[in-house]
Parts: structure tokens; sequence; C-alpha cells
């Protein structure tokens, strides 16, 4: 993947979460900046994505820790460089154990 495709990839991860948090009844801000996603919970928690040019990766930081993605064209997701987890269900589980919300993420 080149550098304009991993941007777009990225671009299109970001539009889709900030889609699944305007869809949700909660009072979750977000502010898009810079290639950075930061997501403000209820709490004042934060849950932030950044875009890793040089390698290619997203990353995700949370209160549990920092994550590290890598998108397979294969499978046409983001998953985790450690375990091969996607995108989508650690982003479950980091919002149910962060902001106590649960939500559908499509991507």
């Amino acid at each position: 993947m080149n550098e304009s495709e991993f941007n777009q990839r990225v671009d299109d991860t970001f539009i889709a979460i900030e889609e699944a948090l305007d869809d949700a009844s909660t009072d979750m801000d977000y502010v898009n900046n810079g290639g950075v996603l930061t997501v403000i919970c209820e709490n004042q928690s934060q849950v932030i994505f950044t875009r890793q040019t040089p390698v290619t990766q997203l990353w995700l930081a949370a209160r549990s820790g920092g994550f590290h993605f890598d998108y397979a064209e294969e499978k046409q997701t983001w998953i985790r460089d450690s375990d091969g987890e996607t995108l989508q269900a650690v982003l479950n589980t980091v919002f149910a154990e962060q902001a106590g919300e649960t939500f559908e993420f499509d991507i």
C-alpha cells in the first residue's frame, strides 16, 4: 500500500468512527485534527487515534494501553500487530471499559 492509499484508509476509518459516535445516544465529543482523532468520553477520559505514516500503522491510545494496527488487505480491515485482533473488536472493548458505552463500529 502506498502513502496515498494508507492515508485514505485512515481517513475512511476516522469517518466511520465519527459516524458511529454521531449515531450513538451519548454525549461523547471528538476532534479530528492533523491526522489525530481524539474522542472525549463523558467522564473526560480520552481515546486517541493517530496515523503513523512512516510505518503505515494506525495507533490507538486508551487507558488500557497503546495498540498498533496494520491494514490487512485480504481481510479489508485493521488488525492489531500483536495478536491479530481487529480494530472493531478492540474498540468495542476499549469504549465499554473506558466509557461504559457500547457501539457498533462498521470498520
